[in-house]
């Protein structure tokens, strides 16, 4: 079975939030599987394009909006990442460094998805599944079939999978230039809202939709940006599918990004070690309980919460409980975040950007990790802090509801709160300092959490089993 997966992010080619370790990870699982899986990708001026060896694999010329664009195929040459990748260069518009924020994003991504179709039609390809990402792809399952330029591909099966319905990459009628010859009768289909809609478009036109969580799935019913009647009357030919993660990169017991290795059947002195660590580095008591925040530092995220909320939890809890922040984004919030620094120096730190290693070792290194988001499509952050044996702390949405029983209900190991508010976060910070204080639970419940089953090897196998029933009209 071919399957070719579109996205504009790709861990680690280009990563800016939960897209980019999905479409990073779920090709590489689907290739374990026995599929013939790859990711074709933006072309991006980036570092490990000039750290790796591409070949040029096809080359030609297509009409965009009337102008004859040149474009190139790149093949990485090693399939180093477990898939085979390919990027589309297009000299002068995919060839940056950035993945977002370009004015003519909008052309960039049309671009992208039609050279895709150019290429895999003129060199007479036939996958079995085009499995389209987000908006950035959207536009595909529509061009496929309403396209005489594609009609050999017409009958090919679409996935499209919705990571966040929040972002629609909706742009005027005024770049419909853009867009190859369509059957104008079906031009319908674009539309949403007076504007061409590449998330809606997408819904309506390919063979099946994917969620990243069920509670998600259901949620866009009510919440998604303006498209929740659409979700209403297409939810019966949506999946969810909880995203997994890679155990290969996200396993403490071979990291090399934390200096204390460890399993679930012995982490209490690897898990000491990367605390020590971690308070080392920010000048905190590793006594205390820590509870951390990985993150966009943005409102869908709670973060414009956690300066009140944090402040507010030391004062109530004088000496009992440290917290740190790694995240970036708003810049009101990240200002927030900061200022409250030298009203709690004793207890409070916080990493204004995104570093990597970090990250790892905030897992590793964390007793509890916080997740007040609003809304939280699947979340991987609570599944790596369940890897690592850090006790997740969440809103009950989307995702976060499906991965995360609270530990006073039967199976639990987690805290879970109802709504995005101070009164419930710090309510659940007083849960975490009690249940720290009580170290046999909190062993048992990390013992618990580590050995659950999120990997990848599940979802990619639910992600076969749908492709199968498409290729066979099930």
């Amino acid at each position: 079975m071919r399957i070719y997966h579109l996205a504009a992010e790709c861990y680690p080619i280009a990563k800016i939030g939960g897209l980019g370790d999905v479409v990073g990870a779920l090709p590489k699982y689907q290739v374990k599987a026995g599929l013939q899986a790859a990711v074709v990708l933006p072309h991006y001026d980036r570092k490990f394009v000039h750290e790796n060896k591409f070949d040029v694999v096809f080359r030609a010329t297509n009409l965009f909006a009337g102008v004859r664009q040149d474009f190139e195929v790149w093949k990485e040459s090693t399939d180093t990442l477990g898939f085979e990748l390919y990027l589309i260069h297009i000299p002068g518009l995919l060839d940056r460094p950035e993945v977002y924020s370009y004015p003519d994003e909008n052309e960039q991504f049309i671009a992208y998805q039609l050279a895709f179709l150019d290429w895999i039609n003129w060199s007479q390809q036939s996958p079995d599944i085009i499995h389209c990402h987000d908006h950035h792809a959207g536009l595909i399952p529509f061009v496929l079939k309403y396209s005489a330029i594609y009609t050999r591909l017409a009958n090919t099966p679409t996935v499209f999978t919705i990571h966040n319905g929040q972002y629609h990459g909706a742009f005027g009628y005024n770049k419909f230039k853009y867009l190859p010859e369509v059957d104008m009768r079906y031009a319908g289909l674009l539309d949403w809202a007076g504007a061409i809609n590449p998330l809606a478009s997408a819904v309506r036109c390919c063979s099946a939709y994917t969620t990243v969580s069920p509670s998600y799935m259901d949620e866009l019913s009510w919440q998604s940006n303006g498209l929740e009647k659409l979700f209403q009357m297409e939810r019966y030919r949506g999946v969810g599918i909880v995203n997994g993660i890679d155990s290969q990169v996200w396993d403490p017991a071979v990291d090399p990004m934390i200096p204390g290795k460890y399993s679930a059947k012995s982490f209490k002195k690897g898990k000491g070690d990367n605390k020590k660590e971690l308070c080392k580095r920010f000048n905190l008591d590793p006594e205390l309980p820590l509870i951390s925040f990985i993150g966009r530092l943005v409102n869908d995220k709670g973060a414009e919460l956690l300066a009140e909320a944090i402040n507010r939890s030391i004062s109530e809890n004088p000496g009992k409980v440290n917290f740190l922040v790694l995240g970036t984004g708003d810049k009101v919030i990240e200002r927030s975040i900061e200022n409250l620094v030298p009203y709690q120096p004793d207890h409070y730190r916080t990493f204004i950007g995104y570093n990597e290693e970090l990250s790892h070792l905030i897992y590793a290194g964390s007793d509890f990790l916080l997740m007040p988001s609003r809304v939280e499509p699947c979340g991987l952050n609570q599944l790596y802090s369940l890897r690592y044996g850090t006790v997740p702390m969440v809103h009950r949405t989307g995702g976060l509801r499906d991965t995360v029983i609270d530990f006073g209900d039967e199976g639990g190991y987690g805290i879970c709160f109802d709504q995005t508010s101070v009164n419930d976060i710090c309510y659940s910070v007083g849960r975490a300092i009690t249940l720290y204080a009580d170290k046999k639970h909190l062993d048992s419940l990390r013992t618990r959490m580590m050995e659950l089953d999120f990997s990848w090897d599940r979802s990619a196998q639910q992600y076969i089993e749908l492709y199968q029933r498409l290729i066979n009209n099930i």
